[in-house]
């Protein structure tokens, strides 16, 4: 987007709008003149969809005009995550094999969005598969590394990288993204943005590729917390075509409790980069503004082992077809062509024993919510990695909070939130986990830390 346009957050475009100093169509041109060049040096875009683009935007722009208001996304555009369908636009799921397929439908987030007036213009990048065949390197994508709008040299995170790189460098106000297992979070932490993990069921998956049904979750990537509560307001809700959905009806009224209780995990801090324990630091102090804080400590279980375990054999099940024709020989990482087979060969009693372990999981962690309305982390334990390193030489002595594999597991929602700045100029970022259907009140805790700081405010320089 322009100058004008580009770090502005949904409400005040959304005023722009109503007052006539812009208008749908103008945003949307923006956006995609800023998605062709800043967005594409990123390697952000898969596709633009231009066509579309436009129309969805006259027709905004005549039903504001009219006097029908479809709510404060009406006329706002957006870029969706490679893997949500749209019907004649290609949907390739980051993968080289899979550049020209095409659906004739959309998703349910898509219809969902289209509903409330938003504007899509343009498919975004994503690590190929989501990640889910084992990548080592960023540079596992059809379009090439996620570029991070911070630092051109480092990696935007994975696997919403283009949904991270948009948002962070002004091309859209908000974009989709969807998360397994960090991959929403990470891309927000990374560059600089706010990232929503909902509780799982609370967002439709249908027309989004399946990478592991019982742990895959659809979200929103935005400026600010207010923007993702704005956004899941549209998206959330049943679907028919989803029988995982959440049957209770969800509306964005974010309220925080009068005694807040945040449960603070030091759980690998120790080993985290200096700066994003300072960042860290500094945050616990900002928070003590709001409610009190104790260190808290996760129950005692494998959740990584069991999250992995999980998401091996369901991507391996997910995957079976692309295994059968054997187009996995084609994908951009080495290991990822080889990656899928491994999830074939666990035994079943194996992931019988992982979901034992996360029904274990949940009712520990829903015991832990008793004592806290929230917990409070980094988000990650470092800044964005290097383009030119595997992710194990970057990170190599670390092992980060148990919290994103058990908040993954037991399907919690989460928020990221940029909290500073660290090594070589990066963003650092805390993140907020609370219990299944507390997404109202992680988002007011986000926007209330948002109103005492000002790190949702800066702008990379590009």
């Amino acid at each position: 987007m322009t100058n004008d346009f580009a770090y502005l957050g949904i409400r005040d475009l959304a005023r722009m709008l109503r007052s006539g100093e812009t208008t749908p169509v103008a945003l949307a041109e923006s956006a995609m003149d800023r998605l062709e060049t800043v967005g594409r040096r990123l390697n952000a875009v898969v596709t633009m969809t231009r066509e579309r683009a436009l129309a969805e935007a006259r027709q905004a722009q005549a039903e504001l005009a009219a006097g029908h208001d479809r709510g404060l996304l009406h006329g706002i555009p957006y870029g969706a995550k490679d893997l949500l369908a749209t019907a004649g636009i290609p949907t390739t799921w980051g993968a080289a094999p899979l550049r020209d397929q095409v659906f004739d439908y959309d998703a349910t987030a898509i219809v969902r969005l289209q509903a409330a007036g938003a504007v899509l213009v343009a498919k975004l990048a994503m690590v190929e598969l989501a990640g889910g065949m084992g990548y080592e390197q960023p540079n596992a994508s059809l379009t090439g590394p996620g570029i991070n709008p911070w630092n051109e040299n480092a990696w935007s995170g994975g696997s919403s990288s283009g949904s991270g790189s948009a948002v962070g460098a002004g091309c859209v106000p908000f974009a989709i993204g969807s998360e397994t297992w960090g991959s929403i979070v990470t891309p927000a932490s990374y560059c600089g943005i706010a990232g929503l993990r909902p509780t799982y069921g609370r967002v439709s998956r249908h027309g989004a590729m399946a990478l592991c049904w019982t742990l895959d979750k659809l979200g929103p990537l935005a400026r600010t917390a207010d923007d993702c509560g704005l956004v899941l307001g549209a998206l959330a809700g049943s679907d028919p075509l989803d029988p995982t959905t959440i049957a209770t009806p969800w509306t964005y009224r974010a309220s925080l409790p009068e005694r807040l209780r945040l449960g603070v995990l030091r759980e690998g801090l120790e080993a985290a980069q200096p700066e994003v324990q300072e960042s860290f630091q500094t945050s616990l102090e900002t928070l003590a503004e709001l409610g009190t804080l104790e260190d808290a400590q996760l129950p005692d279980l494998p959740y990584a082992d069991a999250t992995s375990i999980i998401l091996q054999v369901e991507a391996a099940a997910a995957m079976e077809d692309l295994l059968e024709k054997d187009l996995l020989k084609d994908l951009t990482a080495p290991e990822d062509r080889a990656g899928g087979y491994a999830g074939s060969a666990i035994p079943a009693v194996d992931y019988l024993r992982a979901l034992r372990i996360r029904r274990h999981a949940r009712a520990a962690l829903a015991e832990v919510f008793q004592r806290y309305d929230a917990l409070v982390s980094p988000t990650t334990d470092l800044v964005a990695s290097p383009l030119d390193l595997r992710f194990r030489d970057y990170a190599a002595n670390r092992r980060g909070s148990p919290i994103g594999a058990a908040g993954n597991l037991a399907g919690l929602p989460a928020l990221s939130v940029p909290n500073g700045f660290g090594e070589r100029g990066l963003p650092t970022a805390l993140q907020f986990v609370g219990a299944a259907g507390s997404e109202n009140l992680l988002l007011a805790l986000g926007a209330a830390y948002q109103e005492r700081t000002d790190w949702h405010g800066r702008r990379p320089g590009i």
